[in-house]
């Protein structure tokens, strides 16, 4: 039956530790890259969305212009109606059919003040619309301008960067698998609790690298010992001396 090896506490700590820099370099790439990635995503959402928008009202400037030309239609049967009516008037019989037309004549005259009062009306929306229309077509052009420019930067510290990130997410991956794995689940559990992702941290000037709480001395010559995996008690992190943070190298 195969053995499993067992790791000394100085190896566990070695390899987290290893692990730990590696992260922390594509954390600080990550930090070089910035808000561009979200910057970009939202200035591309909101584009998506200012188009959506400026589609719907190029939809609706061609429906009021469908309006427009079924009113001038109408105009045109109405001024049809009316030559045929005053015909007609020419060879009545009597004042009622004369009366009766003059009504069917006035009641086309209306209908056309109204088309005309509703072309109006859709015109100077269509120009409202239009004045929309070219603001949003500036508004888009500019956030065109702002995603190229964002774009540039990133695509240029990606260019600069994706070698050595690559590498070092290879190798982070790697440690992973060489970390005991009760200790890797405390250690990721540590990086999210912290923006800085730190969660492995040495003494400085007596204190926990990570929160800055004073650790005794007593505390600190068992952490250079090695015996044991000690954590900071203000904070969780694990505590490694500087000793063992000089050898471990990436």
């Amino acid at each position: 039956m195969a053995t499993v090896k067992e790791y000394s506490v100085e190896e566990k700590l070695a390899s987290v530790l290893r692990l730990q820099k590696m992260d922390s370099r594509l954390d600080e790439i990550q930090v070089l890259k910035g808000e561009l990635p979200m910057e970009v995503k939202d200035l591309e959402d909101e584009i998506e969305g200012l188009n959506t928008r400026l589609s719907h009202v190029e939809d609706e400037i061609r429906g009021i212009q469908d309006f427009i030309t079924n009113k001038k239609n109408a105009i045109k049967d109405s001024e049809a109606l009316m030559k045929k009516y005053e015909k007609q008037q020419d060879n009545v019989k009597n004042n009622r059919e004369f009366e009766a037309i003059t009504k069917e004549i006035e009641m086309q005259s209306l209908e056309i003040k109204l088309a005309e009062k509703h072309i109006k009306d859709a015109n100077e929306e269509v120009k409202d619309k239009s004045r929309a229309l070219e603001s949003a077509k500036r508004l888009i052009g500019d956030k065109e301008s702002n995603l190229k420019h964002k774009k540039g930067e990133l695509e240029k510290i990606i260019a600069e960067t994706e070698k050595e990130e690559n590498g070092f997410r290879k190798q982070s991956d790697e440690a992973r698998t060489k970390v005991e794995a009760r200790l890797l689940a405390a250690y990721e559990k540590i990086r999210t609790n912290y923006r800085n992702g730190l969660a492995v941290v040495t003494i400085s000037r007596d204190s926990c690298g990570g929160c800055f709480n004073a650790i005794p001395p007593q505390r600190q010559a068992e952490i250079r010992q090695r015996k044991k995996i000690i954590v900071c008690e203000h904070c969780g992190r694990i505590l490694v001396d500087n000793d063992l943070d000089a050898t471990v190298t990436i």
